[in-house]
């Protein structure tokens, strides 16, 4: 039926007031549930009451950050020291406070975000029940519930639509395919689908955990931490030397009674000074500031990230999986070409009609530009059109004038207006689909059909005497233009799949719409291989060979929410680390298997809650950045993991050979503290910020232990070498053996750091200046050597430990220069 023409402003709202929907109150409707007959159901528990999940409870978040091995072994012999005290040889516990507390408040503060962008976008659903309208709440709605629809309104569950006035319900979020579809009383619709033109009602019909979009997300509830190499090397090491740390205990303690007689309280220390530093507990400490400054930074260009290592995941990532919709491309559409149709393609035979040439194309302008001004709730394509020609206005000032108008309807395939024309005639232009609008066989569907197959959308534009109001009224209908439009692609999504190339990280793009349009947007973008996309309907069923054609495929189409995960794990099955990115439901069982899932911040609930990473301001461009980031993180934990493992191997071996001689162990954790704060804590934390582009590779713990194996034996040598020749001058002042045991120590660890800084520039120079200069403070300083015990006494000791020093460091040197020879390798 035809309207008359009238502003937007006229028209109704999906946003209605309670009880004043487009279908609430009108005559003649069901009047719903009665209040009884809720009370019912919901005593029956048929009623929506899925939990909002959009991320990890925070009771789960302080479970996982407390209950950790690292803070098992740290934490016990923190507990030991509190018993036989004295309190300074416990400074090592605030390790675990600190990086519990680094862990704990990053989690928090991504779930604080997104419940609040949760709650931001929570939906207030409109039902009939006792004859009237009225808003409720998501988890009040029950069973046999009739929800109202208007535009804009989400479907909150499943359903069959009983009433309908041009319903078109959009179900990109679940499907991918970008068209709306236009719903009839008796059809199906889906939870996590929304209205995007008319009005109607439907019949809840899955509630709760039975609807579509609960059922995914379901599924994907269950919550996955990242794969961290990272993680998993230390927490491999740590657990070596959890193994170790029980033999090795039991050795030190009996040995050291024996030494210290009826002193076990210093026997204990000893003990404990002998097995902390065997725990590279500041490289736990370090990895997580190092993540929580990259999230922070990260933070800033409106990347929100769930977890730490999600950072580390994306770093090692060598294939991302796009989804095209949300990704690649925005909501709306572009006008690209706008082609006259001659005479000889079967256009307007009468020039005069509409002018010469170029009259023509400028006429057909101005009358796309008051057609679409005449559109009260124009649809993604008509909204290109009054982005590329206005909505009209210039034109109702040249004379045009709108008499009737017939909104876009998926039915018809067409929109129209009858005009008054500037020269006084009267006449209806219609646009919409050319097969729909042109006979079989017409010229002009060959170019149609040209343009299609390249993935675009293409609108006739005709002109016909026919009133809008007669039965058939593109009879008579003479084409005049092809109105060619494509998908809005993201102005930063070509650089962005540059930048990918360059780092050697492929780009699939998996998509639920038509291969050949999805293929279409990737070769406009650039991207290798969009030549040739697969539509998903075909994909062979055995998995060797569905694994192949994912490796060697580009882009897939018309792909379904399990097949997206299926292409995940096919690609995760030949040895690739995937990211996958989305904004969808459907996409939510991908995101969840892949190896790192970044979700826009538009999308749904769903996809939010299992994605590590939310791009909250939807740009794509920010995918760089994180990349970036990540890379600088591996790259410098890599490098300062040497100094903790140097640590962890010379403690070992000096623990061993204090058990083999019964000898007293060398130092107390006071002086393990002042080592590993100025040779390894603090100048570790500073080259773990610094800028590093290095790819990151895996093998992380092997490459790290060639330096730390060679390295911490010869630190440890030389230490316990000096040490003992110390204890052989003065055998009964333990005090001046340990400080020169300390001095070695310390020069052999700085020569260790002087060769992981490199190469050299001038804050590493001083950081390792300062760090010298720090420790003699701590030798000269009075109240600073009695707090630590360290005194030096006479001069052969000290010179001699530093000479072993001098010796251990040209070793360590040609060691450095073997092992990195066999690295580059």
């Amino acid at each position: 039926m035809t309207q008359p023409a009238q502003p937007a402003e006229d028209q109704p709202s999906g946003d209605q007031p309670d009880g004043a929907h487009p279908l609430g109150l009108l005559p003649g409707r069901v009047g719903g549930l009665t209040a009884a007959e809720v009370a019912e159901r919901v005593a029956r528990g048929e009623v929506n009451d899925v939990p909002v999940r959009s991320s990890r409870s925070t009771r789960e978040i302080v479970r996982a950050n407390v209950f950790t091995r690292f803070n098992a072994i740290i934490g016990v012999m923190f507990a030991i020291i509190l018993v036989v005290g004295p309190l300074q040889d416990g400074l090592f516990g605030l390790v675990i406070v600190a990086n519990t507390a680094i862990g704990i408040i990053q989690e928090l503060r991504a779930k604080k975000t997104l419940d609040s962008l949760a709650l931001i976008g929570e939906a207030r659903p409109q039902v009939r029940r006792d004859g009237a309208a009225r808003q409720v709440a998501v988890g009040e709605i029950v069973l046999d519930d009739t929800v109202l629809l208007g535009i804009g309104d989400k479907v909150i569950v499943d359903g069959e639509v009983t009433e309908a006035d041009g319903l078109e319900i959009d179900e990109s979020l679940l499907t991918g395919e970008p068209d709306p579809v236009l719903k009839h009383p008796g059809d199906p619709v889906m939870s996590g689908s929304f209205v995007v033109a008319g009005a109607g009602a439907f019949t809840a019909t899955k509630v709760g955990r039975e609807a579509y979009a609960a059922q995914l997300a379901e599924e994907a509830s269950r919550f996955t931490l990242v794969k961290s190499e990272l993680r998993s090397g230390i927490d491999s090491i740590l657990r070596f030397i959890t193994w170790l740390l029980v033999p090795t205990a039991i050795g030190l303690i009996i040995s050291q009674l024996a030494v210290e007689g009826r002193d076990w309280r210093e026997a204990v220390r000893r003990m404990i000074a002998g097995i902390v530093p065997m725990v590279p507990e500041g490289l736990v400490l370090l990895t997580s500031v190092a993540f929580a400054i990259g999230v922070v930074r990260l933070g800033r260009k409106q990347c929100l990230v769930q977890e730490l290592p999600a950072i580390e995941g994306l770093a090692r990532v060598d294939t991302v999986c796009l989804d095209k919709t949300g990704t690649l491309t925005e909501g709306g559409m572009d006008v690209v070409d706008l082609r006259i149709i001659g005479a000889d393609e079967g256009g307007e035979p009468d020039a005069d009609a509409l002018g010469d040439d170029g009259a023509r194309k400028e006429t057909v302008r101005q009358a796309l530009g008051v057609m679409a001004g005449a559109d009260a709730r124009p649809n993604p394509s008509m909204q290109a059109v009054i982005d590329a020609y206005g909505d009209g206005s210039g034109g109702r000032r040249d004379g045009w004038r709108v008499i009737e108008a017939m909104p876009f309807s998926s039915a018809r395939k067409w929109s129209g207006v009858q005009l008054l024309e500037p020269r006084g005639d009267e006449a209806s232009w219609l646009l919409g689909a050319p097969d729909v609008l042109l006979p079989s066989g017409h010229p002009a569907l060959a170019e149609v059909d040209e343009l299609g197959a390249q993935g675009l959308r293409v609108l006739l534009l005709g002109r016909t005497p026919v009133p809008l109001d007669a039965p058939d009224p593109a009879a008579g209908l003479r084409p005049l233009a092809l109105v060619v439009l494509q998908q809005r692609l993201r102005e930063d999504a070509a650089e962005t799949l540059r930048y990918f190339a360059g780092q050697r990280v492929e780009a699939k793009v998996i998509s639920g719409d038509a291969a050949v349009s999805v293929g279409a947007v990737a070769a406009h973008l650039g991207l290798p291989g969009a030549d040739h996309p697969v539509d998903a309907r075909t994909l062979p069923a055995e998995p060797q060979a569905f694994a192949d054609t994912a490796e060697h495929t580009t882009v897939f189409g018309r792909v379904t929410p399990q097949q997206k995960r299926q292409l995940v794990g096919a690609l995760q099955s030949r040895g690739r680390t995937v990211a996958m990115t989305g904004d969808g439901v459907n996409d939510v069982l991908a995101l969840k298997d892949a190896d790192i899932g970044v979700a826009m911040g538009s999308g749904s609930d769903a996809t939010k809650a299992v994605a590590q990473i939310v791009l909250l301001n939807n740009s794509f461009a920010v995918m760089p950045s994180v990349v970036a980031e990540g890379r600088r993180v591996i790259g410098n934990i890599e490098r300062v993991a040497g100094l903790f493992l140097v640590k962890t191997v010379y403690s070992v071996l000096l623990a061993l050979l204090v058990i083999f001689t019964h000898s007293p162990y060398p130092f107390l954790p006071r002086h393990s503290t002042v080592l590993s704060t100025l040779t390894i804590g603090v100048p570790a934390f500073f080259l773990a910020l610094a800028p590093n582009n290095e790819r990151a590779r895996t093998g992380f713990v092997r490459r790290v232990l060639r330096l730390a194996i060679p390295g911490g034996v010869i630190a440890g040598t030389a230490t316990f070498t000096a040490y003992a020749l110390a204890r052989a001058n003065h055998a009964t002042d333990l005090e001046s053996d340990t400080s020169v045991a300390t001095l070695t120590l310390f020069l052999v660890a700085i020569w260790v750091l002087a060769i992981v800084a490199r190469p050299y520039n001038w804050w590493r120079l001083l950081l390792i200046g300062t760090m010298g200069g720090a420790f003699a403070l701590v030798l000269t300083v009075p109240w600073l050597s009695d707090f630590f015990q360290l005194s030096l006494t006479g001069t052969r000791d000290p010179w001699v430990g530093v000479g072993i020093a001098l010796v251990a460091g040209v070793v360590l040197e040609v060691v450095w220069r073997i092992m990195r020879r066999r690295t580059d390798d």
